[in-house]
């Protein structure tokens, strides 16, 4: 019996349960009260993630942002299951073609965590098939496409053995310059880029971007870095994407500090995203003015390349809204 990555095994330890994470969290009555028995969204987070959290608190950022609370129960019919309207752009089971030049392979319908405000917890993942035959005879055809974005779900979840064959499969389609990863894995379990990973990239020729999703510095630590600075010495340029979330990072001294802490390690603050309104996320909304505010005050502060670009996605549009402030 094949003995599994280390990375698989750390991602064993993973809280699946409430009781267990309560109990590991030390929360009291009435902190325990407000969680989320059960959710068709299950709890999914990585112990290092949850060590990271307060103990018998509900106010801190990381718990907020992974932990099922009856918040997410408040109604709101702006907020629809399926706000970013992916089913409407959907070329095959697995691939999405909204932007000129860009599409996107939904590789895996598995995270390393469950974020509670995803766009795409609603999903109708194709999981039957595992192979990407059909994307790929339409990318083949579609010589428009020159960049492949993958996502899911996230991507690291595919052991180094599909990620190898996907991305062998991609070599004979010459029109497809750039792929781009985006992961929240290396956040949750940095072990996931581990050598054979490493070694899958730099043979492939391909220009890589590698895009990261973190919204808070107490994310984000030494461990972290050392293994996204493995990705960067093959001459791969690191992105992050950050959510504006209402109680998480919605104030300038956070924002200023993740920017900063991603800019000195390499890291460029690609996108501040305005909240999907996906339901059960009312309570991370903020209004675009807080968001134009934020921005104007970060200007003042930060250099431009730690400055990202604050938008919205607008369904039908041929990209991401630019919000202006």
């Amino acid at each position: 019996m094949t003995t599994p990555p280390d990375w698989r095994r750390i991602q064993l330890q993973n809280f699946h349960s409430w009781e267990k994470l309560a109990l590991f969290l030390q929360l009291q009555d009435p902190y325990k009260d407000e969680l989320l028995q059960k959710s068709s969204f299950p709890l999914n987070l990585p112990y290092r993630l949850a060590e990271k959290i307060a103990k018998n608190t509900l106010e801190d950022p990381i718990l907020k942002q992974f932990v099922p609370l009856k918040k997410e129960l408040i109604l709101n019919e702006n907020f629809v299951l399926d706000p970013v309207q992916d089913a409407s752009f959907r070329k095959e089971s697995k691939l999405i073609h909204k932007y000129q030049g860009r599409a996107l392979l939904v590789t895996s319908s598995a995270c390393a965590m469950h974020c509670r405000y995803c766009f795409r917890k609603n999903f109708s993942y194709e999981t039957k098939r595992k192979d990407f035959e059909e994307e790929l005879k339409t990318l083949e055809n579609d010589t428009s496409i020159s960049e492949l974005i993958l996502s899911g779900g996230d991507p690291l979840s595919l052991s180094n053995e599909d990620l190898k064959n996907l991305l062998t499969s991609l070599i004979p389609l010459t029109h497809i310059k750039r792929v781009r990863f985006h992961t929240r894995f290396p956040i949750g379990i940095p072990e996931r880029i581990d050598e054979e990973f490493l070694s899958i990239l730099e043979k492939i020729p391909k220009q890589f971007f590698f895009t990261i999703h973190t919204n808070h510095p107490k994310e984000l630590d030494a461990d972290i870095f050392s293994a996204l600075k493995k990705v960067a010495r093959l001459g791969i340029p690191l992105l992050n994407q950050t959510v504006l979330l209402q109680g998480v990072n919605d104030s300038v001294p956070v924002l200023e500090e993740l920017f900063s802490l991603l800019s000195d390690h390499g890291i460029i603050p690609y996108y501040l995203h305005h909240l999907d309104p996906v339901t059960g996320t009312t309570h991370f909304a903020t209004s675009e003015d807080q968001g134009k505010d934020l921005m104007r005050q970060l200007s003042k502060k930060l250099s431009g390349y730690s400055l990202p670009k604050y938008v919205k996605e607008v369904p039908g549009q041929s990209s991401k809204t630019p919000i202006w402030y």
